[in-house]
């Protein structure tokens, strides 16, 4: 029965929960069951098992390192750049798997939505968690290279989960969106395959800011808060002497500008989600 004639036959129209109904505790209960299920689901029956978390980033670290550092003869003057190159690759692999798998999420889990009442953000919220667990991995295999390069351990290495927090934002925001448009138009997922290549060569991962032509460096960190995220990674964890995105973009009233911008995102990821979460099930 549609809502016109459930109205028309005066009775209540029947809604699915809301994208964070049910209150925290059960939501991150849900999202935590959910996404450490899906964790282990991905390495079930492997031989490397966990170790496959690893494989893609340093895999993708090596061909690149050695076609631009070694071949093209790119980033020798940039501080550590192997190091710069491999942290970089950790945090945007993260950001573009996540999304990417969490694009198709609602509808992956059609079942699930369908015959049980649960808030309609913990499924992509979930998606990300087991982007964050392999994450953490990642991290911990970067820091090990680091000081195997020689890089010297530094008090601001303890921001680094600042950067870490603000792209989880970013890319739990950026997941929502794309999940609950997904449901009605299937062709978001090609489309952001497209998108994501965008930024990823449209941010600093391969380089360093400062290879970047003045007149566009500002620009790129006022619109692109992931440039934002790895510049000022690069600043706490690789190179202190490097520029930081504040300092590129003009001064701490500048930075206002792509901090509001992440916000922005994440407004409207709550705004998109909470709008379709109660009719997801009867798009499926």
């Amino acid at each position: 029965m549609t809502a016109h004639a459930a109205g028309g036959a005066g009775l209540r129209e029947v809604r699915g929960p809301s994208a964070f109904g049910g209150g925290a505790r059960r939501l991150l209960y849900l999202t935590w069951i959910i996404g450490l299920t899906e964790y282990r689901l991905t390495y079930f029956g492997s031989a490397l098992g966990y170790l496959w978390s690893l494989m893609r980033p340093l895999m993708l670290f090596g061909v690149l390192y050695v076609v631009f550092a070694e071949i093209v003869d790119f980033g020798g003057d940039i501080v550590n750049y192997p190091v710069l190159l491999l942290l970089n690759i950790v945090l945007f692999n993260f950001f573009q798997d996540s999304t990417t798998k969490a694009v198709s999420s609602l509808v992956d889990r059609e079942a699930m939505v369908r015959k049980m009442q649960f808030p309609g953000m913990v499924i992509p919220l979930a998606r990300v968690l087991t982007g964050v667990l392999n994450l953490a991995v990642s991290l911990v295999a970067v820091f090990v290279f680091m000081l195997a390069y020689g890089v010297q351990p530094r008090w601001s290495w303890l921001l680094l989960p600042v950067s870490v927090v603000a792209l989880v934002a970013l890319t739990l925001a950026t997941a929502m969106i794309l999940s609950a448009v997904y449901v009605r138009f299937r062709d978001v997922a090609p489309i952001w395959t497209v998108v994501s290549t965008v930024l990823f060569y449209g941010s600093p991962v391969l380089y360093a800011v400062d290879a970047v032509p003045e007149d566009y460096r500002r620009p790129l960190l006022l619109v692109n808060p992931i440039a934002d995220i790895l510049e000022q990674s690069r600043k706490w964890i690789v190179d202190p002497g490097a520029p930081g995105a504040v300092e590129v973009v003009g001064g701490p009233g500048w930075a206002l500008i792509p901090l509001l911008v992440s916000v922005g995102i994440c407004a409207l990821a709550v705004y998109v989600l909470n709008r379709e979460a109660p009719r997801i099930a009867e798009r499926l």
